[in-house]
């Protein structure tokens, strides 16, 4: 065989070694990607994002569109190729897996978790969008779980309300835990509840639930934290408080295999153009991302560049950006999209009314 084959040959067969290996050999890092883009005020998959009823609607034009982020499952192992492919491509980014799914979570932990914070950062918007408007939204403070085989089970269900905690009356969930943890473990705690059942039925008929009764729990103590080796036990009776709204009217948020908390402000936004006359967006493309609270409070989310992308790809003029990831947003913004600061669904509106009116000179930027 003339050498020069036998080059070129042993040469090909060592490039093939290594495509093999490189497949064969994983690697713990993980792919984000831009996904799609969801307008809130029209439909996916043949219905509307945003159906509301028992309330007038207007008409909407132009675009709110939610962002979102394709991330590589929690279970997947990526081998070295695609690192390096993922690596040199331009539209995605390579990260260390734990970034995604820290403390080892399972795809299905994980796909668990963001269906949660989906469920409330809907709740959320809700919420916060009546506020803007000045309607009311009943409010309370609900068992929303009880940990298997913890000092509560048995005694407290999903669902009960808790209007107090030894007498007194708790007005957010937190308080439930600081009243609980004023106790030491073994003690007893007493708390005065509505029965989920009782509540339901009066949820239905339009009332207020009455009929409460008062459970006692003896508190258990909660796990040592490693990092406080020498702190006094903590007292814990094993259930997680949050809070349950009535709404005036029906408001249903339709949007399937969406996970995370990072639509809420869009859906706020959605909700208060479809429940008022006139335009919020004047026709304008704008998309944006952040989580949002009850009292309208915006918060940061993850994979900005990738929603940035995933928006301009979509033909987004305008991006609403979380204030605390203005910084990373800034570093890298498509061309032709204007970034815009926002730290409140109140802020949020003012610009939209900035935007309407073509004066993008006076938008809080992120530059």
């Amino acid at each position: 065989m003339p050498r020069r084959t036998a080059t070129m040959l042993a040469s090909t067969l060592a490039f093939i070694a290594l495509i093999c290996a490189g497949v064969l050999i994983k690697v713990p890092y993980s792919e984000m990607s831009p996904g799609p883009t969801v307008n809130t005020l029209a439909e996916a998959r043949g219905e509307p994002v945003l159906q509301i009823s028992g309330r007038k609607t207007y008409p909407t034009t132009g675009h709110l569109n939610m962002t979102t982020v394709r991330v590589t499952g929690a279970d997947y192992r990526m081998n070295l190729v695609e690192a390096v492919y993922g690596w040199l491509a331009h539209d995605g980014i390579v990260v260390p897996h734990d970034t995604l799914y820290p403390d080892g979570k399972t795809e299905e932990e994980s796909t668990q978790e963001n269906a949660e914070e989906f469920s409330q950062s809907q709740e959320s918007a809700k919420v916060a969008a009546l506020g803007e408007l000045g309607i009311p939204v009943k409010s309370r403070i609900v068992v929303s779980s009880v940990i298997k085989g913890s000092p509560a089970e048995g005694k407290l269900h999903a669902g009960d309300v808790i209007k107090s905690v030894d007498g007194e009356p708790v007005k957010e969930p937190k308080d439930v835990a600081k009243l609980v943890t004023e106790h030491k473990p073994g003690e007893r705690v007493d708390f005065t509840v509505v029965p989920v059942k009782d509540a339901e039925a009066a949820e239905k008929a339009g009332k207020e639930p009455t009929g409460s009764e008062k459970v006692s729990i003896t508190t258990g103590a909660a796990p040592k934290d490693p990092k406080e080796p020498g702190a006094a036990p903590r007292a814990i009776v094993g259930i997680q408080a949050g809070t349950d709204h009535t709404f005036p009217f029906s408001i249903d948020i339709k949007l399937a295999d969406v996970g995370g908390p990072s639509a809420g402000l869009m859906f706020s936004l959605g909700i208060i153009d479809k429940l008022t006359p006139g335009d919020l967006t004047g026709g304008k493309f704008v998309a944006g991302t952040g989580t949002i609270d009850d009292k309208g409070e915006v918060g940061p989310i993850g994979g900005i560049g990738m929603k940035l992308v995933g928006a301009r790809n979509a033909g987004a003029e305008y991006f609403l950006t979380p204030s605390l990831n203005c910084k990373a947003a800034a570093a890298d913004t498509p061309d032709g999209l204007t970034l815009v600061k926002v730290d409140t669904l109140d802020g949020a509106m003012k610009a939209m009314d900035k935007i309407r009116k073509g004066d993008k000179g006076s938008l809080p930027s992120c530059g």
